[in-house]
């Protein structure tokens, strides 16, 4: 067994078979299969069960998954962690995040974390709900996510998790779009008669759009998935959206009027990673919350190179300073 052969497993599993492993990993769909019986064979046992057209793990493969994940994983860090002896200058930060804190606080912190170590390139993995944040870390897709869920983070009990702010609901509108006059925050009982640009449900804005239309007459009209589009769809006069206050300067940017709502759920929004060991690049990133000072000390699994401590002060400044 070798960790090719992990790698190999770790894609059928990841992407429902040896046709769509073999896309992902650029190889032929044979090697996938001759890879996979190998595994097998040095195993003694079959890893897969075929169901109709697809595979399914045996009970075999599914005792596999976590340790082979591992075993990828530390063979991972353990190469960025040497190449990073002599400081940060390569490697990859993947990082997953719910759309709304894309555009803050990540944005920001990507600048800083940018500034201290330009030469890590960084990828963002896209995840609708808290949950699928959690399943990016756990298939290896992204080392540390971005989440935002309401009140405290009880549900991320087995993640290391640090706090980094505390988002609040607006309401985004065309100028036309009828809402009471001034600048106050607006109670949902004032709201009436008002068509809304909701999300997908699950998600704290379409919590509070869903809490709008139980309690007046206003009615969700548009439904998207793709939280890109609702300031468009806002824009076209298609109807008002709820969205995160970090939406605020998109939605000042285009024209829109943006009304805080006076309602007492807020998202409090963190950042998450499993319990191991970090790579050099992840632990870094961490330090540059760290460095902000809103956030307390991550534990030992943020720990990083010397270089990467000696870092953290400029990291922090570069951060401020935005």
């Amino acid at each position: 067994m070798d960790i090719r052969q992990l790698r190999y497993f770790l894609a059928v599993v990841d992407h429902g078979g040896a046709h769509r492993a073999a896309e992902h990993l650029f190889v032929a769909q044979p090697s996938v299969t001759q890879t996979i019986r190998r595994l097998e064979a040095d195993l003694g046992t079959s890893l897969f069960l075929r169901q109709g057209r697809g595979l399914v793990l045996s009970p075999s493969g599914t005792a596999l998954v976590a340790p082979a994940r591992e075993a990828v994983r530390s063979l991972d860090v353990a190469r960025e962690t040497v190449a990073a002896v002599d400081g940060l200058r390569g490697g990859q930060l993947r990082i997953a995040s719910m759309p709304s804190q894309v555009v803050s606080p990540l944005t920001g912190l990507i600048a800083a974390y940018a500034d201290a170590y330009p030469h890590v390139q960084v990828a963002v993995v896209a995840a609708a709900r808290p949950d699928d944040v959690r399943d990016a870390l756990r298939r290896g897709a992204a080392e540390v996510g971005i989440v935002a869920a309401a009140g405290t983070h009880e549900a991320f009990a087995d993640l290391n998790h640090v706090p980094i702010e505390t988002q609040s609901f607006v309401l985004v509108a065309r100028d036309d779009a009828g809402l009471p006059p001034g600048d106050r925050p607006l109670a949902v009982g004032e709201l009436t008669g008002l068509r809304l640009v909701a999300g997908q449900p699950g998600t704290g804005m379409r919590r509070i759009a869903d809490t709008i239309v139980a309690a007046t007459d206003c009615r969700i009209t548009v439904e998207i998935e793709h939280r890109e589009g609702l300031l468009p769809l806002v824009l076209s006069g298609l109807g008002v959206a709820v969205v995160a206050d970090s939406w605020r300067p998109l939605a000042d940017a285009v024209g829109l009027r943006v009304r805080r709502l006076a309602v007492e759920d807020t998202l409090e929004v963190g950042l998450v990673w499993q319990r191991h060991r970090l790579s050099p690049a992840a632990a870094a990133f961490v330090a540059v919350i760290q460095g902000a000072g809103n956030v307390s000390d991550p534990g030992p699994a943020a720990q990083t190179t010397e270089t990467t401590r000696q870092r953290r002060t400029s990291a922090g400044t570069a951060r401020r300073d935005r």
